[in-house]
């Protein structure tokens, strides 16, 4: 999909390196501006200097909640509200899907949706036209955010999904991602499921990176239109780089997310093992732009 080459992956110490190169960024959320616990140190005074570049920024996130509810996550995790211009979660473009039902696939979904997911996300059924189901009879398509609790895997959710398979349920994923972080630990997303369903046989749609329709979004929301002026940040190859790159726009990688443990990344801001990232790189088929070891200015 990607070309590659031999040549050794440039690392920037930060984004002042490369400021005057970009207008706006889209930056990850869970791996780069926080671990699901805790804001990373240099993080607020980063994004505050961009903006005072005049620089916009566009928090990208496959979290599985409307953009306002990504938002106000942030803050309660303790992420100044002001290091951002704008959200833009999986969520929020999944629950605009429901609503306006855009495409065939959408419009054939149904009103009675089956939620596979935690109690947290039950929002993205609200004021979209849909009701809950009961379970798999009584549902027309599923929409799944992630595990039913967030120490399930995959496997706990088999038996709903064969009921699922049985009648037919189309799945409409809000978070392709496959882990994601908290704290120390990797979880299971909503993706993974998602594979496993597709797997099965059943029918699946994604919102959310890698898939190009959300990049498309998140540059209008930056009212930004020459894609070589953007620069994506984020810590996963498959989903923040390969969608970035895709979409022909350049990345930032940061080693120190979801794959440090691989790359013999002890903590945050941590150089990667080059000969490692230069592997893992060749093992996914995607090459970013920069290295980057923390999001820092």
């Amino acid at each position: 999909m990607f070309a590659m080459t031999s040549e050794p992956l440039p690392v920037i110490a930060g984004l002042s390196e490369i400021i005057d190169r970009y207008d706006g960024f889209l930056l990850d959320l869970w791996g780069c501006i926080h671990d699901g616990v805790a804001p990373f140190r240099h993080v607020a005074d980063a994004l505050r200097r961009a903006g005072a570049a005049g620089k916009r920024r566009l928090v990208l996130s496959n979290a599985p909640r409307r953009a306002e509810a990504v938002l106000k996550s942030m803050v309660r995790l303790g992420v100044p509200a002001d290091v951002c211009d704008v959200v833009l979660s999986s969520g929020e473009a999944t629950w605009q899907a429901i609503a306006h039902r855009d495409d065939e696939w959408h419009r054939n979904l149904g009103d009675r949706c089956l939620h596979i997911g935690p109690d947290r996300d039950t929002g993205m059924l609200e004021g979209n036209g849909v009701v809950a189901a009961r379970d798999a009879g009584d549902a027309t398509f599923i929409l799944c955010t992630g595990p039913r609790t967030d120490d399930l895997d995959v496997e706990a959710h088999e038996e709903q999904l064969a009921a699922c398979l049985a009648r037919k349920l189309p799945l409409l994923c809000a978070n392709p991602d496959l882990v994601v972080m908290r704290g120390p630990q990797l979880l299971v997303c909503a993706g993974a499921i998602a594979e496993r369903y597709m797997e099965l046989g059943g029918s699946v749609r994604h919102h959310g990176k890698p898939h190009a329709d959300i990049y498309a979004r998140a540059l209008n929301l930056l009212g930004i239109s020459d894609k070589s002026r953007v620069l994506a940040i984020g810590d996963s190859l498959r989903t923040d780089v390969t969608g970035a790159r895709a979409f022909g726009i350049d990345v930032a990688f940061i080693p120190g997310g979801i794959h440090a443990e691989v790359l013999g990344v002890k903590q945050m801001g941590d150089l990667p093992d080059m000969g490692a990232m230069a592997h893992l790189a060749r093992e996914y088929g995607v090459r970013p732009t920069y290295v980057l070891p923390e999001l820092r200015w």
